[in-house]
């Protein structure tokens, strides 16, 4: 248990400083805002999105009151995936709730600083975009996929039919 738990926050400490290093990196130094949009591959741009709901802009909220509920949201999330990996004994699960915890308590910081979560990644094709999106995102989405393989790598095996 000791293993996990201690992979668990390793991998949520990294998640949430490296997403605040690239948001840091793009609205400072970088300053995306003044550049965008900027091609980086022919179906992938950094863009400047100031995202004021949750996944793809669902439950918009413009007043302080829809922001701070979104800021307990997140932080009553990120603590239940805290609570699964202190107290899950597979690294995989806890390294998996770390994703997801580290990826929600980095946008619960963007909301803390700048009101809103900040997003840079838009994947777009043949004149279809997708969601703007950011890195926590990414660990969010990863995390929801380990938690799967580690709950189909502890289903029991089917009896044989016989």
């Amino acid at each position: 248990m000791k293993a996990a738990r201690q992979a668990g926050i390793l991998v949520l400490i990294l998640c949430a400083i490296v997403d605040q290093a690239h948001k840091w990196y793009m609205l400072g130094p970088f300053d995306i805002a003044a550049r965008q949009p900027v091609s980086v591959l022919p179906v992938f741009d950094w863009v400047l999105s100031m995202n004021r709901g949750v996944s793809y802009g669902l439950f918009t909220q413009d007043s302080d009151f829809g922001r701070w509920a979104l800021i307990a949201v997140g932080l009553a999330a990120s603590g239940f995936f805290f609570w699964w990996l202190w107290t899950s004994g597979r690294v995989l699960t806890a390294v998996a709730a770390g994703l997801i915890a580290g990826g929600g308590l980095s946008n619960v910081i963007d909301r803390f600083v700048h009101g809103a979560v900040v997003d840079n990644f838009l994947l777009h094709y043949s004149g279809y975009e997708w969601y703007v999106f950011n890195l926590a995102d990414v660990w969010i989405c990863a995390g929801f996929v380990g938690i799967l393989l580690a709950w189909w790598s502890e289903r029991p095996e089917k009896a044989a039919d016989g």
